[in-house]
C-alpha cells in the first residue's frame, strides 16, 4: 500500500493518540493470569498489541472488546492456561514473544511462539539465557531465532543482571519470577521504562524496588482490576516533532502518558528548544497521564548517546528527521540495538534520508545528520518497519512536494489511525 503526504504549513488542533503499547502488553498478559475479571479501558488498537490478545487466548483465556474499545478479560489464575492447539503467532511484535515467553516457561506443557519474517530475524538469545538458567528449556532456530519452543518447567527463583539494558528483557524475567518459589531479582545499572513495576502492583504483585534492584515475590495471586491505558508517547514523538518543525503549528495532545522512565523523550526535545508545555496532569491506574501543549518553534538538535539512547531508542527514527531540519543537527551514538530492531533502523533511516536528498553520515552504533537541511519529495519505503513509515511521512510534510510513503500499512503495527490523523491536523 502506498500513502501520499501532502506539504502541510502547519498542524492545528487537538488529537487523542491510541493506548500505549508497552502498558498495553502488559495488562494483557497480567489480566490473563490474574483471579477474577479485567475490564481495560483505552487499550492499543495497534496490531502488536492484538496478537498479545490472540497468543492469550490460545491459551485458554477468553478475552472480549465493545464496541467503546473496553477490553475484558476472564483471567486463569497463574495456574490456569491452557496448551494451544497450535504454535501461537507473535506476528511482528517482539514484545509479545519477549515477555509471554517469561510466562510460557513456566507452565506444564511445551508451547511454539514464532511470528512473520521479520520478527523471526531478531535474535532471541537475551531472554533464553535467564529464562535456562531459570529452568525452562527452550529451542530456536539456529539457536537463537524464532520460532521458539519452550518446554515449560517449576521455575526457580533467580537473581539476574541483564548484559544490556532492555525493558523486555526485564519484563520477561520478572513474570517468570511471578512462578517461582521464592524472590527473583533483576538488577538494571541503567534503569529501563518501568510499567512492569507499575503493572504488578496494580495487580497486587508483591514486588520492591530499591536503587538498583527490582524484586517480585512468586506465587502472590494477581487480581482483576479495572484499568486505564494513557496515551501512547512513542505515538506522540511523531506529532511532537513535527509540530516542532512547521513553524506555526499549535497543537493539543491529550491524555498522554508521562511515566518518569519515559520521558526523556520531552526532556531532550525541550533542551533541543522545542516548546512543549504539560499541563492536567494526574494519576491514571498507577501511571501518570497529562496533555501536552505543542507550538512551532526553531530547533537546535543535539546528542543522544549513552544512557539517554537506550530511553530514546524507539524514537531515533522520527528524531533523525528533527535532526535535518534543526540548526545544529543530530548525533545518535550507542545505539547499536537499533540494527536489531523491526528492521536495521540504522540503514533504513539511511536509505530514506538519502531519496529525500538529505546528508547523513552512518557508522555502526549510530549517525550523525547535519542541521539546516531541506527535505525532498521522493518515494519512501517504511521496509514494513512501522516507526519507519512514520517519520518519513513526518519528513514529507516539511517537503515541497507530494511524498509518496510505500508499504506504508506498517503503521498498522502500533499506529492505525496515523495517516488519518495527521490529515485531521495538517494544515
Amino acid at each position: 500500500m502506498q500513502e501520499k503526504i501532502s506539504p502541510a504549513g502547519r498542524l492545528e488542533g487537538s488529537i487523542r493518540l491510541p493506548g500505549d503499547k508497552s502498558v498495553s502488553h502488559r495488562y494483557g498478559i497480567l489480566a490473563s493470569i490474574a483471579e477474577g475479571t479485567s475490564k481495560i479501558h483505552h487499550y492499543s488498537t495497534g496490531a502488536d498489541c492484538q496478537s498479545t490478545l490472540s497468543c492469550m487466548r490460545a491459551l485458554g483465556v477468553t478475552i472480549t472488546r465493545d464496541d467503546a474499545g473496553v477490553v475484558t478479560v476472564e483471567g486463569r489464575g497463574l495456574d490456569g492456561l491452557s496448551k494451544p492447539a497450535a504454535e501461537l503467532d507473535a506476528g511482528n511484535s517482539g514484545s509479545t514473544i519477549r515477555m509471554l515467553s517469561g510466562v510460557l516457561a513456566a507452565q506444564n506443557f511445551t508451547s511454539s511462539i514464532g511470528g512473520d519474517a521479520s520478527l523471526s530475524r531478531r535474535p532471541m538469545e537475551r531472554i533464553m539465557k535467564p529464562l535456562e538458567l531459570m529452568g525452562a528449556r527452550i529451542e530456536a532456530r539456529d539457536g537463537k531465532y524464532p520460532p521458539l519452543t519452550i518446554h515449560g518447567a517449576a521455575l526457580k527463583a533467580l537473581r539476574y543482571e541483564p548484559p544490556m539494558a532492555s525493558a523486555q528483557v526485564k519484563t520477561c524475567v520478572l513474570m517468570g519470577g511471578l512462578f517461582a518459589e521464592g524472590e527473583t531479582t533483576v538488577v538494571e545499572k541503567i534503569r529501563t521504562r518501568d510499567h512492569t513495576e507499575v503493572a504488578l502492583r496494580e495487580f497486587g504483585a508483591d514486588i520492591t524496588v530499591g536503587g538498583e534492584e527490582i524484586t517480585v515475590k512468586g506465587r502472590a495471586r494477581l487480581q482483576g482490576r479495572e484499568l486505564s491505558v494513557p496515551g501512547d508517547l512513542s505515538s506522540a514523538a511523531f506529532f511532537l516533532v513535527a509540530a516542532s518543525i512547521l513553524p506555526e503549528s499549535r497543537l493539543t495532545i491529550q491524555g498522554v502518558g508521562l511515566n518518569p522512565s519515559r520521558t526523556a523523550l520531552l526532556d531532550w526535545l525541550m533542551s533541543a528548544g522545542a516548546r512543549i508545555k504539560v499541563v492536567n496532569i494526574q494519576e491514571v491506574s498507577g501511571e501518570l497521564t497529562g496533555d501536552l501543549l505543542v507550538t512551532g518553534a526553531p530547533v537546535a538538535g543535539g546528542v543522544i548517546e549513552g544512557a539517554t539512547t537506550a530511553a530514546l531508542i524507539d524514537e531515533i527514527p522520527v528524531l533523525s528527521v528533527l535532526g535535518a531540519v534543526s540548526t545544529n543537527g543530530l548525533v545518535v551514538k550507542d545505539a547499536r540495538e537499533l540494527r536489531v530492531k523491526e528492521t536495521d533502523r540504522i540503514a533504513t533511516v539511511a536509505e530514506n534520508m538519502k531519496r529525500m536528498g538529505v546528508a547523513i553520515e552512518v557508522q555502526e552504533d549510530g549517525f550523525r545528520v547535519p542541521g539546516g537541511q531541506k527535505f525532498r519529495a521522493a518515494a519512501v519505503d517504511s521496509f514494513h518497519d512501522h516507526r519507519i513509515a512514520m517519520a518519513f511521512a513526518i519528513a514529507g510534510l516539511t517537503a515541497a512536494d507530494t511524498t509518496a510513503v510505500e508499504n506504508s500499512e506498517a503503521a498498522s503495527v502500533s499506529f492505525p489511525e496515523f495517516y488519518a490523523t495527521l490529515r485531521q491536523i495538517s494544515q
